[in-house]
């Protein structure tokens, strides 16, 4: 069985689609995929069936990361899919707490900053209403904290 993770942002077209990809590159480059899945998806349907916002694929693609993936909202059914759920912010946070269907699904719900080995911040801001710099800056943030999370879980399902 694979171990499936969901990473979560508001809209599922800036940070969690762009999670999805770099955790993916990593899994590549460690060989683990076939132990390790990942998907994205938003609290809001609002982008339902749109790829990524173009500034962030503009951003990712010069970091060799391809953002393919197409918005949709959480689901019900991803809590029992997944085993790890991941939200960007506490705002992301929150919402998965309410939309948790029991207890013990809940407990599957993460910060993706948790996962930070050198960087220091509490969430991963929402660069949608910014310059280049904070496309730059959330990039940065994933690509430590995905690394963290594949450390973190690889050993273990090995």
């Amino acid at each position: 069985m694979k171990y499936r993770i969901l990473f979560v942002c508001l809209g599922n077209i800036c940070r969690s689609s762009s999670a999805e990809e770099i955790m993916r590159t990593f899994i590549k480059k460690a060989g683990a995929e076939k132990e390790i899945e990942v998907d994205s998806a938003g609290i809001s349907n609002y982008h339902e069936g749109d790829l990524p916002d173009s500034r962030m694929r503009a951003h990712a693609i010069r970091r060799g990361y391809r953002l393919t993936h197409l918005s949709r909202p959480v689901r019900t059914d991803d809590f029992h899919r997944f085993d790890m759920i991941i939200g960007m912010d506490d705002n992301n946070i929150d919402a998965l707490r309410e939309k948790a269907p029991d207890v013990e699904t809940e407990k599957k719900i993460r910060r993706m900053t948790d996962f930070c080995r050198t960087k220091t911040t509490d969430h991963v801001p929402d660069p949608y209403y910014g310059g280049a710099q904070g496309f730059e800056n959330v990039l940065d943030i994933l690509e430590d904290a995905c690394q963290g999370l594949l450390e973190k879980i690889l050993p273990p399902i090995r």
